[in-house]
């Protein structure tokens, strides 16, 4: 199983810290540290679509409005950051974005 976000993300440190927990093998991908390669992205945006940028943190709110305007896949290609955390996929390849109680009920 793994675990794309920040190793500094608060949500993505609960979410690895439950699967273990719960008997799961979670392994982070840090995302700054190992950028989305562009398959990866794609099927992650195929997936998710725009839900995939998180319009709230920090990195998106920094951006400027021409910045902010790109295709969701440009701006996560030069802005890792602001990928919504984390995304969790299974050994089956199934995606799941967040840590909500949707998520949790399906991988816990």
């Amino acid at each position: 199983m793994k675990v794309y976000g920040l190793r500094a993300c608060d949500t993505c440190r609960k979410a690895i810290r439950a699967l273990a927990e719960a008997g799961h093998d979670p392994v982070l991908v840090d995302v700054r540290e190992t950028p989305l390669d562009d398959a990866t992205r794609a099927r992650f945006l195929d997936a998710f679509g725009e839900r995939l940028l998180n319009t709230r943190s920090t990195t998106w709110r920094g951006l400027p409005e021409a910045e902010r305007a790109r295709p969701p896949g440009e701006i996560l290609a030069d802005h890792p950051a602001a990928m919504k955390r984390p995304v969790i996929e299974t050994g089956t390849g199934a995606l799941h974005l967040g840590w909500d109680a949707g998520v949790r009920s399906a991988l816990l």
